[in-house]
């Protein structure tokens, strides 16, 4: 039997990608997600391999192609290897990703491609050491940027850097980014402010469109590419002068959630319908065994008849998200 197509929602959307946190901790603190630091909500334990292993194993005979391995820091982990290993070892898993801070990165760049590690997010939020530090709180910006070299020569199938967009802080780095990818083969991804239930005063003050970034390509030459059906919602340009590309996650943008094709499951073992919902659906008491997985996969299917057709952003409504560390970004 072809299970391939059966993750769909009521409006038609097909989910083949899973972004899976797990861990919610975060060694950073980023003046958009956590400027006074992680501080730990609840007493349940983080995911452990089994149930990480069972999870996956279901999503992938639902059709799942891709997981990404978030945070919180995934990193953080100490066995944030041997997770990425059990999960590129299912079949049908066809691509494993990670998103980082880059804080261990340079050190593990070799381990983690080794363990199974296909493609890694690494967020810099400035290319200025200075607006880097006053961003994230961490004054390591070299340290970073030596991380993503280390993955560059690790031969990762695919490399993003993200970067959110900030009024007053980093909106003026676009040229120096610019400059950066010409040369050297990653994806640039400018990432709009998200307001959540923390942030409203800094959103306010702080949020930038990502339509005049869009215009500025176009304008300069930049084309854009038709994407894949398990790709994030990165509306993504490329340039034939330039061995890097352009990537624009723009959630305020018209139509953004029509192609939606992601689900989310937290460090304690939510399924979150999205970034900006309810306060998830547990599937943990499900993870344990094996011989749960039928009926592991009937309450992710029944999930999905709640799925609304749009987060609301636009309305202001954030949902029960209080940061984006809080189940993986």
């Amino acid at each position: 039997m072809n299970n391939k197509s059966e993750i769909r929602d009521t409006f038609g959307r097909k989910f083949e990608y899973l972004r899976l946190s797990i861990t919610d901790e975060c060694n950073f603190k980023c003046n958009y997600c956590l400027p006074d630091g992680y501080a730990r909500t609840h007493e349940k334990q983080f995911l452990s391999q089994i149930e990480i292993q069972n999870l996956v194993i279901a999503f992938s005979e639902l059709g799942t192609k891709k997981v990404r391995i978030t945070g919180g820091e995934p990193s953080l982990r100490k066995d944030f290897s041997s997770i990425v290993n059990i999960i590129s070892l299912i079949n049908g898993i066809e691509k494993v990703a990670a998103t980082t801070n880059g804080y261990r990165l340079k050190k593990n760049a070799h381990h983690w491609i080794e363990a199974g590690l296909d493609a890694i997010n690494v967020s810099v939020d400035s290319l200025d050491a200075n607006t880097f530090n006053l961003i994230t709180g961490k004054n390591i910006f070299n340290k970073v940027i030596d991380g993503v070299n280390a993955a560059i020569s690790a031969g990762y199938r695919q490399i993003k850097i993200n970067s959110v967009l900030m009024k007053g802080i980093n909106e003026g780095d676009l040229i120096h980014f610019l400059a950066w990818i010409k040369d050297h083969p990653i994806q640039l991804r400018f990432i709009e402010l998200m307001q959540t239930g923390n942030n409203e005063v800094f959103f306010n003050k702080h949020h930038v469109s990502g339509e005049t970034i869009k215009s500025y390509l176009l304008k300069s030459g930049w084309m854009k590419k038709v994407p894949l059906s398990h790709d994030g919602p990165a509306q993504v340009f490329m340039h034939p002068s330039y061995q890097g590309e352009i990537g624009l996650i723009m959630p305020y943008s018209k139509d953004f959630c029509k192609n939606c094709n992601r689900l989310r499951v937290s460090s304690i073992g939510k399924l979150h319908l999205c970034l900006f919902g309810d306060e998830g659906i547990n599937l943990r008491d499900l993870l344990q065994v094996k011989s749960n997985k039928e009926k592991l996969k009937k309450r992710i299917l029944t999930a999905l008849t709640d799925k609304k057709e749009s987060h609301y952003l636009q309305a202001g409504i954030t949902g029960a998200t209080p940061h984006l560390a809080s189940i993986g970004g």
